[in-house]
């Protein structure tokens, strides 16, 4: 009769008994198969078997990073020979990052408005390319290839690339691969001479144009438009607006808030926390509505149909915009082209481009000379083109 006390193992780990001895064998599933392995011979006791948890542990945590390699753990295993190939399979790899995002969203570290356009370019078509390929076939040839053919704007390109890169560096630190591909690209120039230009056209509102879709308006829309052509807010700003950030003795508006996808957060840079001014008709426009909302909680614009905080761009594009516009028959522009009705009047008006920047929230005045050059006064351009001068010299 065997006298030997039995001794308690955790999930995955088994004692077998041999005529030379006791062994101990981990068991766990790699590639949708149930793998078990010996351990080397040696005392089988309780700290062998705790040391035998945690090596499986750390086996499990290799296989879902997507870094496990069967020869590291196993060598004189029959699997060794091509784990290391298998286990930088890309499609896993891309779906490891996807998980990545997801727990970033969930400590707050990224917007879910990230995430999702992170999703889209992970699970969509372009990104099949590389679903069947190891992260180690992958060439910098072929990641030109890959680039140069996708026919879309910089920023776009850009934004794919993004959780690519991610996967690569993290193939690399994980010893998946030799080199990173994307380190022996001259990415940039690239880009910039393959990406395609954007179709974006800033075409501001006329002052006709601006009345008209002023008119339309129904009394419960026109307080928010008339606002927002006198104060050129990103959308998300507009819908963050709060009662609280209103400075009604000095005329001023505080953004300290944006709502992206449904979500309110801080200004992505420090410039964009500012106070812009109110003139006399955003200031007739907020008093209109605080007739309206004044006593319906801390945002100030409200979707008209449900007096609820709007949510996401899109909601007041459909509720209001498109029906507004229609009423106003005039050419379709969408409402971020309020922004720049807002920038181009101020400019053409005669104001420094420095105080449009700062009442736009740009970090510097140099956007403003690219977007909206053209209504620039010329004695305004005259002293940025005597300061690249000097700047040679």
């Amino acid at each position: 009769m065997d006298k030997r006390p039995k001794l308690e193992t955790p999930p995955g780990i088994t004692i077998r008994q041999f005529v030379t001895g006791d062994r101990i064998q981990i068991a766990f599933s790699y590639q949708g198969k149930e793998c078990r392995e010996m351990l080397p011979p040696g005392p089988v006791n309780k700290s062998s078997i705790q040391r035998a948890a945690v090596l499986r542990e750390d086996i499990r945590d290799k296989i879902k990073a997507g870094s496990f390699d069967y020869a590291d753990f196993f060598p004189d295993s029959p699997r060794a020979g091509v784990s290391k190939k298998k286990s930088g399979l890309m499609r896993t790899l891309l779906q490891n990052q996807l998980e990545i995002y997801e727990r970033q969203v969930h400590n707050g570290q990224m917007s879910p408005s990230t995430y999702n356009g992170y999703a889209k370019v992970i699970n969509g078509d372009r990104m099949k390319r590389w679903s069947e390929v190891h992260a180690s076939e992958v060439t910098p040839s072929m990641l030109r290839d890959w680039i140069s053919e996708m026919d879309c704007t910089s920023k776009a390109i850009r934004n794919t690339l993004i959780p690519l890169r991610s996967v690569f560096e993290d193939a690399l630190n994980g010893e998946l691969i030799e080199f990173n591909p994307f380190d022996r690209i001259a990415l940039a120039k690239l880009i910039r001479q393959t990406a395609k230009a954007s179709d974006y056209v800033v075409q501001p509102f006329t002052q006709a144009e601006r009345q008209a879709i002023l008119d339309a308006c129904r009394p419960d829309e026109h307080p928010t438009f008339l606002f927002w052509f006198n104060t050129g807010l990103r959308p998300g700003e507009l819908q963050a607006l709060e009662w609280e950030h209103i400075d009604w003795k000095r005329c001023a508006a505080r953004i300290i808030q944006n709502q992206v996808a449904g979500v309110i957060k801080g200004p992505k840079t420090a410039a964009g926390k500012r106070d812009v001014e109110l003139n006399d008709e955003a200031m007739a426009a907020l008093r209109a509505q605080k007739a309206v909302s004044g006593h319906l909680g801390t945002r100030i614009w409200l979707n008209p149909r449900t007096l609820a905080p709007w949510s996401t761009d899109a909601q007041v594009r459909k509720t209001a915009w498109l029906p507004i516009m229609a009423r106003a028959d005039v050419p379709y522009r969408n409402p971020y082209q309020i922004r720049h009705t807002y920038a181009s009047t101020l400019l053409t008006a005669g104001a420094n481009p420095w105080y449009v920047a700062q009442q736009l929230g740009h970090e510097d005045v140099e956007m403003v000379f690219r977007t909206y050059g053209k209504f620039i006064r010329e004695d305004y351009q005259k002293p940025k083109a005597e300061l690249r001068l000097v700047s040679r010299e």
